[in-house]
Formats: structure tokens, sequence, C-alpha cells
């Protein structure tokens, strides 16, 4: 009975927590600087929302007997927070942009303000660094060699791929060196046999998923933002995407990486055997690392075969355990050729068909 009143709980919280703001009431959140929790009560008869932590009954009889059921809402956020520049490290001067123009040319040493601003800024504008410099490299040496050389002057970096990303991870904190892979866009080479595509980290999605099904293969990830997205980025975020339910995780398609470390080490695991079995999986600590361990430059990526034809469902559920009871059934009827599941509720829909409203009037 009490699993069974906290389930339903959880389908009113947000329309309670909308009628409790509406009171003038609102929830206290808690936690550290990258979580926070709030707590939701529902007492017999009335209801409140409490912003301190109190002691409640725990015991399942009780509960039961006075109906007070307690849910924790947990929610991953950004906290507001300003964050002091780290004194160890250096502060750019002409000298290293005059180091950066000897190795990499001047044209992929960027300090146009324009341009430097656009790689400031995530593609949200939530986000925004003070950078006053950004990095093209065109191969991995150029990457070794830039790491190397921030590495001795304790020059803080930050690798960017298309900067796609809804949480600034691709964009500075402070001043930091923006390190772009958008030059680093070559298609190394393809196994028609295996489906093996070996490319460099600035491939930009769809271009990969463009040429991989002209061969008769697909991309096992395809994204909303593939259209500017980088796979480098992708690998260093462990991108999901739309076939995830079919496909899995970056971790079972990426069969090799070549990285470069912090200190400008090149690691090479750039192997293209699935069936590796011999030692220490390195690769698997840089994928998901956000670029914190280092910077990915080549990948091999293990492609499905291209499938004979893709068919689209769009079905009306009344509430969500039903959206969980059509997964579950198209799982047992379906099995592997379930590709992708995807979820919308009516706040979705609206503003959909909202939008839309408006685009086309002012398109017409």
């Amino acid at each position: 009975m009490a699993r069974r009143a906290a389930a339903g709980l959880l389908r009113r919280l947000a329309p309670l927590a909308g009628e409790l703001q509406a009171r003038g009431m609102s929830p206290t959140h808690y936690g550290t600087t990258n979580h926070g929790f709030s707590r939701f009560y529902l007492l017999q008869g009335r209801r409140h929302l409490y912003g301190s932590r109190t002691n409640i009954e725990t015991d399942d009889t009780r509960q039961s007997t006075h109906m007070n059921f307690e849910v924790q809402k947990r929610s991953f956020c950004s906290a507001v927070a300003h964050i002091q520049r780290n004194p160890a490290y250096s502060v750019l001067n002409s000298d290293d942009v005059s180091y950066f123009k000897i190795v990499l040319g001047e044209s992929s040493v960027v300090q146009d303000e324009d341009r430097v601003a656009v790689a400031n800024v995530d593609w949200m504008g939530k986000y925004k660094g003070s950078s006053q410099l950004l990095l093209l490299p065109k191969s991995t040496t150029e990457v070794s060699k830039i790491l190397s050389y921030c590495n001795s002057r304790r020059l803080a970096v930050v690798p960017q791929g298309g900067n796609t990303g809804l949480v600034g991870g691709s964009v500075p904190v402070h001043d930091e060196v923006i390190i772009s892979l958008g030059g680093m866009n070559n298609i190394i080479s393809f196994d028609n046999v295996n489906g093996i595509l070996t490319c460099e980290a600035g491939c930009v999605l769809e271009n990969l998923s463009s040429f991989v099904e002209n061969k008769g293969f697909i991309m096992p990830l395809d994204l909303g933002a593939k259209g500017s997205c980088h796979i480098g980025g992708n690998i260093s975020t462990n991108a999901g995407g739309l076939r995830f339910i079919r496909y899995g995780s970056l971790h079972g398609n990426v069969l090799g990486l070549e990285v470069v470390l912090a200190d400008g080490t090149v690691l090479d695991m750039l192997t293209t055997l699935r069936k590796d079995n011999t030692g220490y999986d390195l690769k698997h600590l840089f994928i998901g690392s956000e670029g914190s361990l280092g910077v990915v430059t080549k990948a091999a990526i293990l492609t499905p075969a291209k499938l004979p034809s893709t068919n689209v469902a769009f079905l009306s559920c009344n509430d969500y355990m039903s959206c969980q009871k059509l997964l579950l059934a198209a799982k047992r009827n379906l099995g592997e050729i379930v590709s992708a599941f995807e979820f919308m509720d009516r706040h979705c829909i609206d503003l959909v068909l909202a939008e839309a409203f408006l685009l086309a009037k002012y398109t017409s």
C-alpha cells in the first residue's frame, strides 16, 4: 500500500508544486555544489511542502495508518556560485601566442574578438568564458605540441568539439586556451567487411552518417545535434542518442582511440580488433571523461549494417505507466527490432504545436 501510494504521489508532484508556489510557498533545496534535494510530504487531508528536514515515521504499517508518505526528489543542476581562478595557472602572454603561431601557422591561431566570442559561449547562451585565444590544430602532432607547451607553462586549456553540449563543459570557466578539434575532420579508413570506421575527432556526426550509409552501414548513435556535433565530443561525453536501446552506449561501439594526454604524450589505442582481450582496455577511461584526462584525436567505431526498412509508430498513451507498459510490450514482441523509444508529454506537444503555428503564421 505504501509503495502504491508513493507512486501515486509521484504523478501528482508537478501540479502540487505549482499549486503551492502559487500560494507563496516554495521548496528549499539542499545538497552540494552539483546536486540538490527537495522533500515533499503528503499529509492526510492537507498538503504541505516543508523546507526543512524533519523526522517522519518510516515503518510501512505506520505510514499506511497515518497516510504519511515521503518522496525525495533529487535533481542535478549547476550551482550558482562564483568560482575563483586558480592562481597556480599562468596568464597568456605574447610569447605564448608567438609559439603557437610557429607550431600551427597564423591562420590556426585566432585572436579575433568576434570569432573567439563565439567559442566562449555555449549554444544556449547560459555559460560564458573569457578566453582570448582559440587554437585550431589539424593533426595529432599539433595537439601534442600545444598540450606539452601549455603543461610546461601551466596554461589552462579547454578542448572543444561542436560546442553543442547543454552543461557548459566545452566553454572556458575563466581565460583558458580553447583547443578546437574542428580542423581534424578526415575519414581515415573504412572496413567494408566488418563495418569499422576510423576517423579524426573533428568529424561532424552527420557527415559520418552519410558516409557509412553510402557503404550500407549506419552510425550506432543518432542525435538531434548531429549536424554540428563532433564525434570526438560524442565520445568524450559518452553521448547516448536515439539508437541507444538497440546498439547500446559508445563503450561498446568504440573499438579504439588515439588520445593526447595533458603533458603531450600520445596514447595510441587505435585498434580495430573487436575481440581484443589483451590486457587493460584503457580507452574506457576516456569515453565519458569530457576531456579531463586527455584530448581524443582519432577513433575507430563499429558501425552496424543498414536496416532494409524503417517504420515509425506515433502512439498516444493516457499516462506514464502506460508508456512503460508499451515499452515492455515492444521489447517482448519486437525484440532487437526496436531501435528507439521516445516519450513526449502533453506540455511538449503543445509547445511544438504552438511554435509550428507561429512559424506557419509568419512564413505564409
